[in-house]
């Protein structure tokens, strides 16, 4: 689990949102950073690598979208220096949902 992946899961373990988030979890083949069973969300979060490999995924979030789940992406910048409005963004997310 890279820095910013770690800082997201303390804010998001434990129910903290009022559900149940998987970290590191294993969805058709593909390890998302995180899930959010009862929204149908899984939550990325992309360090530099993924500057370079944005086709593939692109690719990944349509596969996951066409299972019918939504995929919303942060960078590690975001995730270190706007938790806060991860967060918020998060939550709103989850508020669509429901």
């Amino acid at each position: 689990m890279t820095p910013a992946e770690a800082r997201l899961w303390a804010a998001l373990r434990g129910k903290m949102l009022g559900c149940r988030v998987r970290n590191q979890h294993v969805i058709r083949g593909w390890i998302v950073d995180f899930y959010i069973p009862s929204a149908n969300l899984v939550i990325e979060v992309d360090g530099d690598v993924h500057d370079l490999q944005r086709d593939e995924d692109q690719r990944r979030t349509l596969a996951l979208e066409a299972e019918g789940l939504r995929v919303i992406r942060f960078d590690n910048n975001a995730v270190l220096d706007t938790l806060p409005e991860v967060i918020a963004r998060i939550v709103d997310a989850l508020v669509v949902h429901r």
